[in-house]
């Protein structure tokens, strides 16, 4: 865990998806470019007996994540393990463009707090993804287990249910649409319309840094989904088409996650295959 006292600046990355009917022809991620930073090692192992972080504030399970020029959102799902999107921790070549490899876990911190000035920041020690997902679609999903446990409230992932046609969802993210600065934000959402495979899609408004961020169900607050892409737009509030991952459909992830946060090597874990696509459950 580190102490942070400096702010960190950043210009806001917007794009536009191509609409084809229901579904997206191409994809525009929403990760905020981060400025280069000078890197501070991570302790790694070397700390297993650092006490947990204690957070008071109801809203903490959402919280920043930084993989190296890119900034994006997840959320607390267990003491030490944070959800988010495979795309935010994809590796990435000089122009931007992503590489399909996972970057290093010690490139990655979470950052604890709601604003864009963290208190602290949480080192990172294994990154747990599908072999797919890399660019978002199938298989953008991913789990960081954490070098340091958080006594902090959780939200609880949904594995046992698929989302619901018909059901409403509220997104929450770091993103940014405006010049208004950078910090958790509850987003607008609405009633799932459309639930494929290992996606589901509505009309939400979505910010280019709210990637990986939670689709929060609003009956019964759990996590039904991870903020993949959507049309992005010019002010906050305004409604567009938008994609997430169901998290049902993916419990090899969280069990391989699982493995890791109680003490697994990540060489000792199999990797998580991806699996064919079935068609559309809903429309």
């Amino acid at each position: 865990m580190r102490l942070c006292g400096l702010a960190r600046w950043c210009g806001a990355s917007l794009g536009a998806i191509v609409l084809a009917g229901c579904r997206l022809s191409s994809v525009v991620f929403a990760p905020e470019p981060e400025p280069e930073a000078e890197s501070v090692p991570a302790a790694g192992r070397e700390r297993p007996n650092e006490p947990p972080i204690e957070m008071l504030f109801p809203d903490e399970p959402v919280l920043r994540v930084v993989s190296g020029s890119v900034s994006c959102t997840g959320t607390l799902i267990y003491e030490n393990q944070v959800l988010t999107a495979h795309h935010c921790v994809s590796r990435r070549d000089a122009a931007g463009n992503v590489i399909h490899r996972d970057v290093d876990p010690e490139e990655v911190v979470v950052e604890l707090g709601g604003d864009y000035l963290p208190w602290a920041e949480v080192d990172v020690r294994a990154v747990v993804a599908p072999s797919c997902g890399h660019a978002a679609g199938h298989g953008d999903i991913a789990i960081l287990v954490l070098e340091t446990k958080l006594r902090a409230p959780t939200a609880a992932p949904r594995l046992d249910a698929p989302p619901l046609v018909g059901e409403q969802v509220r997104p929450v993210g770091f993103g940014r649409c405006d010049t208004n600065g950078i910090r958790r934000r509850q987003r607008s959402g609405g009633a799932i319309d459309v639930v494929d495979s290992d996606r589901f899609k509505l009309d939400a408004a979505i910010c280019p840094g709210d990637s990986g961020g939670p689709a929060l169900s609003v009956e019964r607050g759990d996590v039904v989904g991870v903020i993949s892409a959507s049309v992005m737009h010019n002010g906050q509030g305004e409604l567009r088409r938008s994609e997430f991952t169901r998290l049902d459909q993916w419990r090899p992830v969280f069990a391989a996650a699982k493995m890791i946060a109680e003490g697994a090597e990540s060489a000792e874990v199999p990797p998580v295959d991806c699996p064919a696509l079935r068609a559309s459950e809903g429309h």
